[in-house]
């Protein structure tokens, strides 16, 4: 691996992210979203002719009042100046509870009550009481099994990806992504050093951190962090800054990463170079870097290839899949990111679409560039992962240009 970047004057590259409507309203989503979370499935379950005797009623409305109180107290607690851990898990778990009871209340309430009523199944309280028990019972199931996917060591996911410019020399290359690992209040000490022992045994020529390293400083974070130091790899293991590092003192994490041995690809790239053949590998700070304030920090996708033969394929590593649409005008053949989460807790992955190209996989932009966006390794605040599994991604490069069997 050879570095071949320089320190590089800012440009005016970074660009303004263009308004809408709906990105206009967005804006008032963190003030609408907790008493829709909570008011609608009170409505639902205690309220829509179940006809419970009044203690229950009484308890049960308190209960969503509780949360609704409690959930943006505990949030800004815990995410807040304060950062209380304890805060930050009691006010993520209930961000998460309370998304899918309200997701199921509406997707599964409203429905089967049509239907029973349609099938003349029992008396209005009878029927209304089996949607209060069926919405409770699917929100129970899915909030076990989403905790148990969050917590647990992800899955490898393999896929052969053709570049075309690729050279022979360079085909099978073996890159394995993780990203958005999110070390946060859960300590997940453990877990990073599973997550990094599984990572070794897929015997990566390179491996590739997109980003979202944790929730926190790196000093606070660091016990957490440190398993990453183990990761092998037989040419390089790269990192690119993603938007949380900017919420904790980025440039921290950029400095631990690089105590730790990786290489923080900070808008400037390296050669991998095997069989007479040479990738370029490229990284640049997320795109919310620039508008962090801190000083050198900024998505420079011209500074990141300065130097590299244009001839030369090259991988870029972007944390947020938007910025593809740079890399498909500048040609690069392949973006690895993160961000996503694939959505995380089923159907928000709805919401994730308004503001990205891409919610996870391979994706092809322009007349060249694939994109691929990891679902990621960890989780970001509620620890569920609902439909939307964290991944380890091993990605082997295939060239078109293989020699001539004799």
């Amino acid at each position: 691996m050879t570095d071949t970047s320089s320190t590089r004057p800012a440009d005016s590259e970074a660009q303004a992210p263009r308004q809408s409507r709906l990105h206009r309203l967005m804006r008032y989503i963190p003030m609408i979203a907790p008493v829709l979370l909570w008011a609608v499935p009170c409505w639902v379950l205690l309220h829509t002719g179940q006809h419970w005797p009044l203690p229950v009623m009484l308890a049960g409305t308190a209960l969503f009042a509780v949360g609704l109180v409690g959930m943006p107290l505990a949030m800004a607690r815990g995410h807040g100046r304060r950062q209380q851990d304890r805060a930050a898990i009691v006010g993520d778990t209930l961000l998460g509870s309370s998304w899918v009871l309200f997701t199921w209340s509406v997707l599964l309430g409203v429905p089967l009550r049509l239907a029973l009523t349609v099938a003349g199944v029992g008396e209005s309280q009878d029927r209304a009481r089996i949607v209060t028990w069926a919405v409770l019972g699917v929100t129970a199931v899915l909030l076990a099994w989403g905790y148990a996917e969050a917590r647990r060591v992800p899955r490898v996911r393999r896929l052969d990806v053709q570049l075309p410019r690729l050279g022979a020399g360079l085909d099978g290359t073996r890159v394995v992504l993780i990203t958005d690992t999110h070390y946060g209040p859960l300590d997940r000490t453990r877990w990073s050093a599973r997550v990094c022992e599984t990572v070794n045994t897929l015997q990566a020529d390179l491996v590739c951190h997109t980003g979202d390293i944790a929730d926190g400083t790196a000093e606070r974070r660091r016990a957490q962090a440190v398993p990453l130091g183990t990761v092998r790899a037989t040419r390089a293991r790269v990192y690119v800054t993603g938007n949380h590092e900017y919420y904790s003192e980025a440039q921290g994490w950029v400095d631990l990463m690089g105590e730790l041995g990786w290489e923080p690809l900070r808008n400037r790239h390296l050669l991998l170079e095997r069989g007479g053949d040479t990738l370029v590998v490229a990284g640049v700070d997320d795109v919310t870097a620039e508008s962090s304030g801190l000083a050198g920090h900024r998505a420079h996708l011209a500074g990141a290839l300065n130097g590299a033969d244009p001839d030369l394929p090259v991988l870029l590593l972007a944390h947020q899949p938007k910025f593809v649409e740079r890399a498909a005008a500048d040609g690069i053949d392949l973006q690895l990111s993160g961000h996503t989460h694939g959505g995380q807790i089923w159907p928000f992955h709805h919401l994730v679409r308004i503001d990205q190209p891409a919610l996870a996989g391979l994706s092809h932009h322009g007349t060249r560039t694939l994109l691929y966006t990891s679902r990621g390794t960890g989780f970001w605040g509620p620890p569920f992962r609902v439909f939307a599994p964290s991944e380890i991604t091993l990605l082997v490069l295939r060239s078109p240009h293989l020699p001539a069997s004799p």
